[in-house]
């Protein structure tokens, strides 16, 4: 029994092995491990009363550029259109953006900072500040500036991809209309024989008046 139970308990820690191995080496789970890690530590140095990173994002894009449109927000924060659009939403119900139209654009809005952002963000700074450096400190020296330098590669592609999205995409051409295929022309009637001409009869001779005889002749 117990050989069967050990041999039961290696197959199970190979198996798990190999699992581990595998999410050892996929980008998608490391990175959402990491962005785990990354917000607890932000919600632990900002507090409850802190604004979201998210929302802290959106403030520090507006502050650094007053009058962008909710497309120039996506560009700069990489939050998808509707996320952003709805915490936009969100942030002016809390009187921390307000929104006005675009005087470039009449059909755009543009937000802009009220004194309630601008003070939120003040209060947030430092101590998202205090988050990136302890986030930095797992990581040995060496590693940090490779560290940033990879994640602003995965930055500017997902930008490039946003920026992909965002234009426009070309109107497809009318296919041409096949041009019909001409009748066949219609065989010519063949020519209706021409009728027999009609025989001329022939004309009578007139009969000449015979010359007098020489004896009625006096």
């Amino acid at each position: 029994m117990s050989k069967a139970k050990t041999k039961s308990g290696a197959k199970k820690s190979a198996k798990k092995s190999a699992a581990t191995r595998t999410l050892e080496h996929s980008p998608s789970h490391l990175l959402h491990r990491a962005l785990q890690l990354a917000l607890d530590i932000y919600g632990e140095e900002t507090g409850p009363d802190a604004v979201t990173q998210r929302q802290y994002a959106v403030l520090s894009a507006v502050a650094a550029h007053e009058g962008l449109t909710q497309t120039d927000l996506v560009r700069a924060t990489g939050i998808d259109r509707s996320t952003l659009a709805d915490l936009v939403a969100r942030m002016i119900g809390k009187q921390l953006l307000g929104r006005e139209r675009s005087t470039a654009d009449a059909r755009a809005n543009t937000v802009r900072l009220t004194d309630a952002g601008r003070a939120a963000l003040d209060y947030a700074a430092p101590r998202v500040a205090s988050a990136d450096e302890r986030i930095l400190k797992l990581l040995p020296s060496r590693k940090r500036d490779a560290f940033l330098s990879v994640l602003l590669d995965l930055s500017r592609a997902a930008e490039a991809l946003i920026e992909e999205d965002a234009e426009p995409a070309p109107k497809a051409k009318k296919a041409k209309k096949k041009a019909k295929p001409e009748k066949p022309a219609k065989a010519a009637k063949p020519a209706k024989a021409a009728k027999p001409a009609k025989a001329m009869t022939p004309v009578k001779a007139k009969k000449t008046k015979k010359a007098p005889s020489p004896a009625n002749a006096a």
